[in-house]
């Protein structure tokens, strides 16, 4: 009893001290952030930098401030959180299922391979004009731009994780005369969670690279809109205070695919 005793208060120091870590990580982060921040206004009050070319912390909170009293914040960003969403959700599906084809069929997957490589290194802005031409100047432009940058990148990382898996398991699985859709469903798709939730994070990013990217060529409206009316009117300020709200949308998203994830990782455990 006395040594379960002993074991218990070890292990409560051990989680303690975790904490006390992380807590301690945490501050030094916000201290940094902090600090960056009171150079960067000094820096500007003193006549260091120019606050024309840089900016400074108040004007950029000055301007969210503005955006926020005029209603165009929320409809900025609400337009260009939909657009991101949308494509995110299109081509996080959409590549997972070609990627699962591609699985299924060993033919089709050395057809399509060569394509992908050439696909995934093609700079999508050069696309820009035929996505005018085909899908006109509006949301649904910004949303195909989001979908092709994304797309590529879904099908290549999902594809990886499924050939990955471990191929000892899926001959025992054969041997004990399981077909293609139960090894999936049994074991690919299971041990494919690390690969696709690691997709989720790295198409959080692709997928805003795209709508922001689509809203620079059609847009007259959202985050990416503002960054571009702001560097036309030389209001630096504003186009500080949209890349800022672009950072926090960004990572509001993978915050809550973080979540996802320690709650799967919890479950399997």
């Amino acid at each position: 009893m006395k040594t379960n005793e002993k074991i218990s208060r070890e292990h409560l120091l051990y989680l303690k001290g975790i904490k006390r870590r992380a807590i301690k990580i945490n501050a030094i982060r916000i201290a940094i952030f902090v600090i960056f921040l009171m150079i960067w206004e000094l820096s500007y009050r003193i006549g260091l930098t120019d606050g024309f070319i840089f900016s400074s912390p108040s004007r950029i909170a000055l301007s969210l401030y503005a955006l926020a009293s005029s209603g165009d914040l929320i409809k900025h960003s609400a337009i260009t959180l939909y657009e991101t969403l949308l494509g995110f959700i299109i081509a996080s599906a959409g590549g997972t299922l070609i990627a699962l084809l591609m699985w299924f069929n060993e033919t089709v997957r050395k057809i399509a391979e060569p394509y992908l490589v050439v696909l995934n290194s093609l700079p999508k802005i050069a696309l820009g004009p035929l996505i005018i031409i085909w899908f006109g100047s509006g949301r649904t432009a910004i949303v195909v731009m989001a979908v092709l940058i994304t797309v590529i990148v879904t099908v290549i990382t999902m594809l990886a994780g499924f050939i990955s898996t471990d191929e000892n398991k899926i001959l025992l699985m054969k041997t004990l005369g399981a077909n293609k859709f139960q090894i999936l469903a049994k074991l690919v798709l299971p041990s494919s969670i690390p690969a696709f939730i690691s997709m989720l994070k790295i198409n959080i990013g692709l997928s805003w690279i795209g709508s922001i990217m689509g809203e620079y060529l059609v847009s007259e409206a959202g985050i990416g809109y503002l960054i571009v009316y702001g560097g036309q009117v030389f209001r630096l300020d504003l186009v500080y205070a949209s890349t800022l709200v672009l950072c926090i949308l960004a990572t509001g998203m993978y915050a809550l695919v973080s979540l996802a994830e320690r709650k799967i990782n919890s479950k399997r455990k």
